[in-house]
């Protein structure tokens, strides 16, 4: 047996990645909660936990990883979004709070808009389904159509809605080259990558060297490079007064919504994030 308390603070002096004490803590918590099932609660009220030689090793093998930067997501093979368990590997985007703020709007308005009928939605560039399939789960009269260009990325997105009893249909596609083979749509949601390859500079080394760049990074000339795209094809898709919603760098969110308006998107907003950093560009088509 192993105090709780003392197994938690041996761990965390034992990470010696450059991060700040709150991260740290975070993934302490993660790695307790996933190998013995104690919580913070129980850390905190200092509950002992059945330890054996065996779970030893593995912490030790865990530790090892998170001081190669390796993500604890990606360690512990999942992560929570909209307070679901996804399952998360190297070929998906470990999902963020910010993508919660953007489901959340669009929960929002199919409630709003559509409450007692039916509505479409689709998800370009789906990667683990955190979107798609909480959209599906959220709205239960939903028909929800998701694609990636990545086939691995289709694979884990699948096993997450099986693994959650979502109803999505996903496909394979490059919104690049491929015509979208559903119409009449009544929301296109995206996370395209938007981050410029300058900001590479900038980024913590657990992102850099673990997560798909694929989904990550657009080059330098062209930021706006998949915002083109989608805002084109999602035209083509949306049925009449079908809403575009979109994640943005915020560093081009103003530069996106004057995308939308050209393609004729009206009551075209920019949506701060709870840090107050433009982060989501809609649109709806008239």
């Amino acid at each position: 047996m192993k105090n709780s308390k003392v197994l938690f603070l041996d761990l965390v002096n034992q990470i010696k990645i450059e991060e700040n004490q709150d991260e740290i803590h975070s993934m302490v918590y993660l790695l307790l909660e996933s190998l013995f099932s104690i919580f913070r609660t129980d850390i905190l009220a200092e509950k002992d936990v059945v330890f054996h030689d065996t779970d030893g090793a593995k912490i030790e093998s865990i530790i090892r990883r998170i001081n190669r930067h390796e993500p604890i997501q990606y360690i512990l093979g999942r992560t929570a979004f909209y307070d679901r368990d996804f399952s998360v590997n190297k070929a998906v985007l470990i999902p963020r709070p910010e993508t919660e703020e953007l489901v959340r709007l669009i929960v929002a308005y199919c409630h709003r808009v559509y409450p007692h009928k039916p509505c479409s939605i689709l998800d370009i560039g789906t990667g683990s389904g955190c979107i798609s399939i909480t959209l599906a789960l959220e709205l239960a009269n939903a028909t929800v159509f998701a694609t990636d260009v990545s086939v691995d990325s289709i694979a884990v997105a699948t096993e997450n809605a099986l693994q959650l009893g979502a109803s999505v249909h996903f496909f394979a596609s490059d919104i690049v080259r491929d015509q979208i083979p559903v119409g009449n749509i009544d929301v296109v949601v995206s996370n395209p990558p938007y981050i410029p390859m300058v900001e590479k500079e900038t980024m913590s080394r657990n992102v850099l060297d673990f997560e798909p760049h694929l989904a990550l990074f657009v080059e330098d000339e062209d930021p706006l490079f998949f915002y083109k795209i989608i805002v084109e094809k999602s035209h083509i898709v949306l049925s009449p007064t079908g809403l575009l919603a979109v994640e943005v760098n915020e560093r081009f969110g103003n530069e996106v919504a004057t995308l939308f308006r050209e393609k004729g998107f009206t009551e075209v907003l920019v949506v701060k994030d709870l840090f107050g950093k433009d982060r989501i560009v809609t649109g709806i088509l008239p």
